[in-house]
Parts: structure tokens; sequence; C-alpha cells
């Protein structure tokens, strides 16, 4: 099997590079930049590529030749940014890869030497949970939890103009497909969610926002690897007749947890003290405002500490049912979250972020 993995350096594309390449597959990443082979396997070929780019389709319409599966996982990810940069990546990006899959099908991909498929590969397009985030609360919701229609942040915005374009390409051509939107990913690798926590907690900026009650999904990197690769198995094998196709799919670990009392087990487990000071939902969201008037405003550089997204997310409820990707893309979760977490604390301390 060929597969091509779009922001194969990230966090997300670079263990699912890692994971195929050690499963025997040929494996092309495109990124923006070469990273060492201690995070990419040598194995994989690198073809760099900019999504945002005016050459992005001509460079992506090359990478996928041959390829069985096109694994969609780049992205411009955060908070705070300004929007054409999220729609350049995410939008126009995903544009890009699914101008790549219609040229492919119907020109070939040029002089490569290999035989052109009739049809495009199966596209598994990454996704996020927050394109249905509306600040309510969701508890155990399931595929058919509507995308939002007002964001307070552009990434979110942005992914969710991604996946109706790529919902646009299943209606117009014989693209088939699915869309995972795993959920706070976390393990060995991640640059975001835990050393944010930890970088935070011992600063002494971390709040608990909110009654501290919410239940949240979380996603450790072997189980999102994992549910990309049984998707794109179930669409090679039953093409347009696997369950999965033109379907999205929340991935998350088996249970969902409390999210500030796993917060505070985890920083007692990294020899840190638990969250001690608060915020009301309504005090973090004035503070969020005031804090983006300012940041652009001034303007002034990095993330503001608050946004009205942020205190949306730590404040509410946002768990997922396992069921349907359990039974469509044949999804298990196998590592238990007591394991899941040892894992990511002996990497950050491996890292020198953990004492």
């Amino acid at each position: 099997m060929k597969a091509l993995v779009t922001g194969g350096t990230g966090f997300l594309g670079a263990a699912l590079v890692r994971t195929l390449c050690d499963s025997g597959w040929e494996v092309i990443y495109t990124a923006r930049r070469q990273v060492p082979a201690t995070q990419v396997p040598s194995a994989a070929t690198f073809m760099p590529c900019d999504l945002a780019s005016s050459g992005a389709t001509d460079i992506l319409v090359q990478a996928m030749a041959g390829a069985d599966v096109v694994f969609h996982t780049a992205a411009k990810t955060g908070v705070w940014g300004r929007r054409r940069d999220f729609m350049a990546t995410n939008l126009a990006g995903t544009e890009a890869v699914l101008a790549a899959c219609a040229a492919y099908n119907t020109n070939g991909a040029g002089d490569t030497g290999r035989a052109v498929s009739a049809t495009p590969p199966v596209l598994v397009h990454t996704s996020s949970p927050s394109v249905c985030f509306d600040g309510l609360d969701h508890r155990r919701a399931g595929p058919d939890l509507p995308r939002g229609t007002r964001f307070s942040c552009a990434y979110p915005e942005s992914k969710a103009r991604a996946e109706e374009a790529v919902e646009q390409a299943w209606q117009s051509g014989p693209l088939l497909g699915c869309i995972l939107r795993p959920h706070l990913i976390y393990g060995p690798g991640d640059p975001h969610l835990l050393p944010r926590i930890v970088d935070r907690a011992r600063s002494g900026r971390l709040r608990r926002i909110g009654a501290g009650d919410n239940e949240v999904s979380l996603c450790f990197i072997e189980h999102a690897v994992a549910a990309h690769i049984s998707a794109a198995k179930k669409l090679l094998a039953d093409g347009r007749a696997a369950t999965c196709a033109k379907r999205s799919y929340f991935i998350a670990d088996s249970e969902p947890v409390l999210l500030w009392p796993w917060i505070d087990e985890l920083l007692l487990e990294a020899g840190l003290a638990p969250v001690e000071r608060s915020l009301s939902r309504r005090r973090a969201t004035l503070i969020g405002t005031l804090c983006e008037v300012l940041w652009r405003a001034l303007p002034l550089r990095g993330e503001p500490p608050m946004t009205r997204f942020v205190a949306g997310e730590l404040a509410t409820s946002h768990s997922y049912d396992m069921g349907p990707a359990r039974r469509e893309l044949g999804y298990e979760p196998r590592v238990s979250p007591e394991r899941a977490r040892q894992l990511a604390l002996a990497d950050l301390r491996a890292r020198g972020l953990l004492p």
C-alpha cells in the first residue's frame, strides 16, 4: 500500500508516518520543511509543499502518484492569529488537496512512470470537534451533532469550511473518503496540550474555568493514528459500500474524563500542585474579550492569556460517543487511560519539561 500524508512533520502526521512505515507501507509526506530522521523515518519520502502556496496543487498531484490513500492531516492550529492565515492553510490547503485528487483522476499524475488509477486515492481528512463548538455542553455527542454557524475563533471556522469543501467534492465527483475529528490529542511528542498545561501550572498561571465538573473526551496519539489507518483500510476494502464512506466521526479515548480532576491528577503525578484558583465562565469570557481587543488594537505579540473561545472550551462539556467509530471503522482504543498518562508524563520528562 502507498500513502500520502500531508503535514507529515506535525504531531499527528509524524506519528502516522512512523506507524505506516513500521507496517510496511510506502509513504510520501509533505510539509513546509523537513525534520530529522529521529522524528520521521528515513524510509518515508519527503516532498516540500506549502499548502497555502499557489503551486500546492501541482506538487500534490506529483506526490499522490500511485497512492492508495491520502491522509490530509496538515493544518494551522491555535486559538489566536489572523483569520486569513488560518483560511489559507486550512481551507485553501484542503481545496488544493481536493483539486489534486480531481486532477489525478482526470489527467493522470504526469511523467511518473507509474500506472494511473481510474479513480483518485481515498481521502481520510483530519478535522476537529471544534467545528461543532457552539458554547453549549455536548455530552457523549454523536456524528449527527451539527457544525456550528458562529465562531469566536478562526481555527474552528476554517476547519468547518474545509469540511464543507470535502463534502462538496464527495457530491460532485468520484472522490471517496471520510472525515475524522480527533479531540485534544496528547501523548509522546505532544507539542501543545500537556506542555501548555504544565507550563502554566509551574508558573502559577493555570486557572480552573467554570464549575469544574465538565466532561471532556481526550485522544491518545496512538488512538488517533489507529483510527486513521482503520478508516483507510475500510474504505479500500469496501469502496463505496463502506459504511464509513462520506461520513464524519469523532475520535477519542474509550471514555471521557472530568477535565479539571483529570488535570489535577496529572499535575500531582508530575510532582506539581493541583489547580487552586478559579474563574467563573462569565468572568473568564469578559477577560478573554478584553484581551482580544487589546491584542488586536496595540497589537501585542503572541497569544492572549485568555480568549472567548478558550473560556468556553475550558468551562463546558465536550465529550463524544465512540460507538459509531467502533462499529463502522473498526476503531478500538486499546491503551488504558492510566497507561496513556504514564507514557505522556514519561515523554515530558524525557524532553526536560518535567523534573
